[in-house]
């Protein structure tokens, strides 16, 4: 009987130990779930920036620089995903600042990645962004900088444009993955500018949206003096057409994207 009861209590006290050693690497593991990882933002103009490209009038157009000010970036994981397509708001279940003081950067720079930011922020699949571009300190929110050739006329083009821009996005769109972030490891999200919306692309049907709706550079070449063009804004809206200054500032309020992925 003595025997039993000896054997009994040991096996209690084993149980016992068993049951609190099940406690501590149980809670170490909720610890590593939830390690914050590390995402960079970066903002991207394409090759049609830093390469290069042909207008849908063919114009031949090579930027030096290209200025946007980005401010009040966030990036968002939505319940449910967010789609900038619709009216439906956005739903956000974590909320991580990437950029709140506007930060100029040149999308024309030789990097294919322009890094804006990095910061720690809880795992997840980060499925929506919203930024805005704003003027900077000399009071253009876009400048675009570079020579137009075409039939053996060169203009030379600085155009700063004051427009405020704000966006919001869905997921990223893209070859690759990017926004979804496992613990303690790392990813990308990324403002992208699509430049062909706002001069088209000789390479795309001339019938296709992406050229119907975009500008061109003609109508800019036009106000060009001795194969100068500085214009901003103000000059733009008192020297194009109506229906041409409409187009530029509809394209360039468009022109915004994450990857291939749209926003609103």
């Amino acid at each position: 009987m003595l025997l039993r009861i000896k054997t009994l209590l040991g096996v209690g006290v084993i149980a016992s130990l068993l049951s609190l050693t099940t406690i501590t690497p149980s809670s170490s593991l909720v610890k590593q779930a939830t390690e914050n990882g590390q995402i960079t933002l970066i903002a991207e103009g394409e090759d049609f920036v830093r390469k290069g490209f042909t207008t849908k009038d063919n114009w031949q157009i090579k930027f030096d620089h290209v200025f946007v000010t980005l401010a009040e970036i966030k990036a968002y994981q939505t319940e449910p995903p967010f789609d900038p397509t619709t009216d439906a708001p956005l739903k956000p279940v974590v909320t991580v600042v990437l950029l709140d003081k506007p930060q100029t950067v040149d999308l024309a720079k030789e990097d294919e990645d322009i890094v804006v930011s990095q910061i720690q922020a809880p795992p997840g699949h980060y499925n929506a962004l919203s930024w805005k571009v704003t003027p900077s300190s000399e009071g253009a929110t876009l400048v675009l900088q570079g020579t137009a050739t075409k039939d053996g006329e060169t203009i030379n083009f600085n155009i700063a444009i004051a427009q405020p821009l704000e966006y919001t996005c869905g997921d990223y769109v893209g070859d690759e993955r990017k926004g979804i972030l496992v613990s303690g490891g790392e990813t990308k999200l990324e403002t992208t500018f699509h430049f062909d919306h706002v001069f088209g692309d000789a390479k795309t049907p001339a019938d296709d949206p992406l050229n119907t709706d975009a500008l061109g550079f003609g109508p800019l070449a036009a106000l060009a003096v001795n194969g100068e063009l500085n214009v901003d804004s103000a000059t733009l809206e008192a020297q194009l057409s109506a229906q041409d200054y409409q187009t530029l500032t509809q394209a360039i309020a468009n022109f915004g994207h994450v990857g291939e992925g749209h926003c609103r």
